[in-house]
């Protein structure tokens, strides 16, 4: 018997929905209605360690129009999980409020192991039925806006690290100019190279058979390697990015102007400004880790967060 559910993923850069239809017998998952905004919740966070009334405003109204829809689908189970920006300001108090006024539910802002255990079983959950040839244990990658996951396992998580490196914090960080100089951005590859030691204090990287790759940053360098038209979920997602293809996208976003990045068909308007540096660290680590190729995921976190509804 199926469950109809909702899922809201709120990061640094985006607010994300997911309502869908769960069927714990056979593990299908059905989608109702998928969608993203670009609220930037996470703006100014890494310098002020506050949240942004505008910041604010932006989440909140994207909260109402949330509501809208679960409310027109008949939701019978509701999850709210905030992640990085939220975990690190000083008002998260104030946004934890506005949420619960608005959809009723507590927003979680879960520590970065759940964070990236949800990322884990939202990505690989449909792998293990399909298997695809695909070598385990995987090395799941969530590059978020404020906050990057790293997690292997097999059938389930071996080993999860999350470090503060993402599209947005290197962003604002280093990269400043547009487009960026060279020096920024050798700076911002010293920032992510010692996260990725950090991580692999807790992740054994090298145990990784096959990388998959997770969210904005990771499907954006996907639709813009395969020459898409304009952004396309289903070719996307399960699509397999060699490191050339993502070293040649980097070097284009890094190398960009403003004008230049919007121009590009399958670019988000929100992801713009940040998608240089969120290549960047998936560039950086594919290389430290070896990995010839990175797998795309379309599934991630917010699939993991409407199935964990049914724990």
């Amino acid at each position: 018997m199926t469950e109809r559910v909702a899922a809201i993923d709120c990061g640094t850069n985006s607010i994300r929905l997911l309502v869908a239809d769960l069927d714990p017998e056979t593990g299908a998952l059905k989608d109702l209605d998928r969608r993203m905004e670009i609220v930037r919740l996470g703006q100014g966070v890494d310098k002020t360690g506050r949240l942004a009334p505008e910041a604010l405003e932006r989440t909140f109204a994207a909260c109402r129009r949330y509501h809208e829809a679960i409310a027109a689908l008949g939701v019978e189970r509701l999850r709210f999980v905030a992640t990085s920006a939220s975990r690190d300001a000083e008002n998260r108090d104030e946004f934890r409020d506005g949420v619960r006024e608005l959809l009723g539910v507590e927003p979680e802002v879960i520590a970065g192991d759940e964070e990236a255990a949800l990322s884990f079983v939202g990505a690989t959950r449909e792998l293990g039925a399909e298997g695809g040839g695909l070598a385990r244990p995987y090395l799941v990658l969530d590059i978020g806006g404020g906050s990057t996951e790293f997690v292997l396992g097999s059938d389930r998580v071996e080993a999860a690290r999350s470090v503060d490196v993402g599209c947005v914090r290197m962003t604002e960080r280093h990269l400043r100019s547009d487009p960026p100089t060279a020096a920024q951005i050798e700076a911002a590859k010293a920032d992510i190279e010692a996260a990725i030691d950090v991580a692999a204090a807790d992740v054994p990287l090298d145990r990784a058979k096959t990388l998959v790759g997770l969210a904005g940053s990771v499907t954006t360098v996907a639709g813009i390697a395969l020459g898409l038209p304009e952004y396309d979920s289903a070719r996307i997602h399960h699509s397999r990015l060699r490191i050339d293809d993502v070293r040649e996208v980097a070097g284009r976003l890094l190398a960009a102007t403003h004008e230049e990045r919007a121009a590009i068909p399958v670019m988000h308007p929100g992801r713009v400004d940040v998608i240089g540096a969120g290549a960047l660290v998936l560039l950086t680590i594919m290389e430290r880790v070896g990995a010839p190729e990175v797998v795309v995921s379309e599934h991630d976190i917010l699939d993991g967060i409407a199935w964990s509804t049914l724990d």
